[in-house]
């Protein structure tokens, strides 16, 4: 770090400067040499939060658990059903899964899944999870055919982790078969043809995996 800021010429106060730590507490997380997660502090906080009963408590829980929602998979399916809210949310959020940091290994794996109900993935490297993601469908996508749906969730994986995988070899994993030979179809609608140029940007190979093993699906 010290480095980084020489190369940037920039300069910190010694005074409040840390040396030697093992663990920084940071924004709502702490962060070590290996991991990050939800400061246990915050977790302390969620244990003891009262049970909601006027639509602004909901909506203040609902935005303190969406701030940890890279810890939760499946966070939209939780969530949507707000009579079910905040005992579901509690629990996923005060035994949350510790998520790996980056090593830049380029031995990234994403899992895709699609329903009617929404998109979720998750990506993983060396066998450990980074980060979870989910959302609902809008509303135009709620006409989509099953192959553009799943194909869609692909390209929702893309764009919301371009910082991660641009750049990068990985791969993606889909239940849906056909989605293997997309980039060699012959005849594509417009909205796969925009599609497969954006996945033209990027250096990855889609393969299926069963849906009983798509660790998301």
């Amino acid at each position: 770090i010290l480095e980084l800021l020489k190369n940037e010429k920039l300069y910190a106060k010694f005074s409040k400067c840390d040396f030697w730590l093992e663990s920084v507490q940071f924004i709502g997380h702490v962060i070590d040499n290996n991991d990050v997660h939800i400061d246990p502090a915050k977790v302390e906080a969620i244990r003891n939060w009262s049970a909601p009963i006027m639509p602004m408590e909901v909506r203040q829980f609902l935005g303190l658990a969406g701030y940890y929602r890279r810890f939760i998979e499946g966070f939209l399916l939780i969530s949507k059903p707000l009579s079910k809210l905040t005992h579901t949310l509690k629990q996923k959020l005060c035994f949350a899964p510790i998520l790996a940091l980056l090593e830049r290994t380029e031995n990234f794996i994403v899992y895709c899944d699609a329903s009617l109900k929404g998109f979720g993935a998750v990506l993983m490297e060396r066998e450990n999870v980074i980060v979870y993601a989910s959302r609902q469908l809008k509303k135009h996508e709620e006409n989509y055919t099953t192959h553009d749906l799943e194909l869609g969730a692909v390209v929702f994986v893309l764009r919301l982790w371009r910082h991660y995988l641009y750049g990068t070899k990985y791969t993606v994993y889909t239940d849906h078969k056909s989605l293997q030979y997309i980039l060699d179809q012959k005849e594509l609608n417009m909205i796969q043809s925009r599609w497969i140029e954006l996945l033209s940007d990027y250096d990855c190979a889609i393969r299926y995996y069963p849906g009983k093993g798509n660790v998301v699906a």
